[in-house]
């Protein structure tokens, strides 16, 4: 069976939740397919499956909250400079390791000039920040014209909670204990609003684990998990839209 976060989790400190600290006390964990982030492995598969290849030389893909560039295995051969934005060292130094371009930087204060993507991807995301107006409003601003931005992120929802927090942090492959704050989970309306005015309409659409090849992950019969389209954005959603 995959590692128990349990024990893991034991042997480092406690730390409020969504405390940007628990990513260097699981620095070594990022690139363990059945560690604490397996499922971030599988929302960067899904993610990088909205991005298209690049339609012209020298295309960048800015990647908000990069953490240790789980999203570029998944971009190999597409043909962009991925530039991956964070705030956490010890995962930019994984990053710059696996072929992204590191950048340590705060989403809500990016320290790239504006219409400098011809990609902005947020994946996992938008459900730390405490500012998600100002982070969407970044997100947009370095979009050229019609360029793409790729969303995913955890709805504010009663439901949401339950399956993405109660449930999700304790099993294998879901979160760690502690890494989300549930206040912080996203408004849907509101990121719809934020990114129409901002010249950017956004489609969502709700995803989930594939639930045959979860059982497979668990008995250690796949290296992955797909993600699948669901009718509900209730829990986890994906959004995409293009800048005007």
């Amino acid at each position: 069976m995959p590692t128990s976060r349990t024990a893991v989790a034991g042997s480092r400190p406690v730390r409020p939740p969504n405390d940007p600290r628990q990513y260097d006390d699981l620095a070594d964990r990022w690139w363990d397919p059945s560690g604490e982030f397996a499922m971030l492995h599988w929302l960067a598969a899904a993610r990088a499956a909205l991005v298209p290849p690049a339609d012209r030389p020298d295309a960048v893909l800015v990647d908000l909250g990069c953490g240790a560039g789980l999203l570029a295995p998944h971009l190999a051969g597409k043909g962009y400079r991925h530039v991956g934005v964070d705030l956490t060292a010890s995962a930019l130094a994984q990053a710059s390791a696996h072929g992204v371009a590191p950048v340590r930087g705060d989403v809500a204060a990016v320290p790239l000039a504006d219409g400098c993507a011809d990609v902005v991807a947020a994946g996992e995301i938008l459900e730390h920040v405490t500012d998600l107006p100002g982070v969407l409003a970044q997100a947009c601003r370095l979009l050229r014209p019609g360029g793409l931005l790729v969303v995913d992120t955890i709805a504010a929802t009663r439901l949401a909670r339950v399956v993405a927090v109660t449930i999700a942090e304790r099993v294998p492959g879901g979160p760690p204990p502690g890494i989300h704050d549930p206040a912080l989970f996203v408004d849907r309306a509101a990121l719809v609003r934020e990114c129409a005015r901002h010249g950017v309409a956004l489609e969502l659409r709700g995803v989930r684990p594939r639930v045959t090849d979860l059982v497979a992950w668990l008995a250690r019969r796949r290296p992955a998990v797909r993600m699948v389209a669901v009718p509900t954005t209730a829990v986890l959603f994906q959004a995409v839209g293009r800048r005007r």
